[in-house]
């Protein structure tokens, strides 16, 4: 099977990155989103990417015109989906969301579809449930930021296809990721290791172990880590964050209990980088303020 039209449902950053690399692999890529200010914001973060790429000589100036020539916009999965062959679902992690998405999706796109979901914790087993061709339903996980991340996790539903793996496998490869395939279970591998270790985080700061900048430096130098979890929160949504624990909370038990103060930070509207503020201040222009 050729996959040449991928779409994404989903303008935020996670869809947006998802794109990009879609774009740059030579996929003829719509992101559909109900937000046209989401797309357009999109749009403009995309070419900012390509524009960073060619200064840091990762693409070349001819490289980046055919990555904007692929990215398309759209405030109507029907249509969109009707000529599709591959659709990644990168919609905010929640149930009834996705299965809007899914069962709008099921009902126009064409028969030979591969149905992926950027889910983090989410079965696909469900997922699958919510159309009438489960066994090309899967999870395919991209990681944030998704240009520079090389890995995707790759789980299977119950009814999930070998065919579809294989085509799933191929596309990432295709994007420039490398796999692992993961039997489904809450959390799959790599969430539950970031859930688990950001909301011990937030516990650290709650109770006045260390400042932010202290945890995340104590976490990047002592550990390794590319970046610190608290940083990480921010990047990702803490509102993401939050919704991750409440379902891994439910599923797997007392030790992913969101940390009070990660609560607190979302009712009050500071969930990160997309909203100006969270564990950090991004006012000046989107960088760091330190506290």
């Amino acid at each position: 099977m050729t996959i040449e039209k991928v779409t994404v449902v989903g303008a935020g950053v996670m869809g947006r990155g998802i794109a990009y690399v879609s774009a740059l692999a030579g996929f003829q890529t719509t992101i559909v989103d109900v937000s046209e200010e989401q797309l357009q914001l999109a749009t403009k973060q995309i070419g900012q990417l390509a524009n960073k790429a060619i200064q840091r000589k990762k693409i070349d100036a001819n490289e980046a015109e055919r990555l904007l020539h692929n990215v398309h916009t759209s405030m109507n999965l029907e249509t969109t989906v009707a000529e599709t062959d591959f659709l990644i679902e990168a919609v905010p992690e929640k149930r009834d969301l996705k299965r809007h998405v899914l069962e709008t999706v099921d009902g126009y796109a064409p028969k030979h579809i591969i149905l992926a979901s950027n889910t983090s914790t989410i079965s696909p087993t469900e997922l699958g449930s919510y159309t009438k061709r489960p066994q090309q339903v899967a999870a395919m996980h991209f990681f944030n930021p998704v240009h520079r991340m090389g890995l995707v996790e790759i789980v299977k539903g119950l009814e999930t296809s070998h065919e579809t793996v294989s085509i799933i496998r191929a596309v990432a490869e295709r994007m420039g990721k490398e796999t692992v395939e993961v039997k489904e279970f809450p959390g799959f591998v790599t969430s539950r290791i970031s859930a688990m270790v950001g909301n011990e985080a937030f516990y650290m700061l709650q109770e006045g172990i260390a400042t932010a900048e202290d945890i995340d430096k104590a976490i990047r130098l002592g550990l390794n880590y590319p970046m610190g979890p608290l940083e990480l929160g921010d990047l990702v949504g803490l509102d993401t964050r939050l919704n991750n624990l409440k379902y891994l909370h439910e599923t797997l038990g007392e030790k992913f209990r969101p940390a009070p103060l990660l609560e607190q930070y979302v009712k009050a509207g500071r969930l990160g980088r997309k909203t100006g503020r969270g564990v950090y201040d991004y006012t000046n222009d989107g960088e760091l303020i330190k506290k």
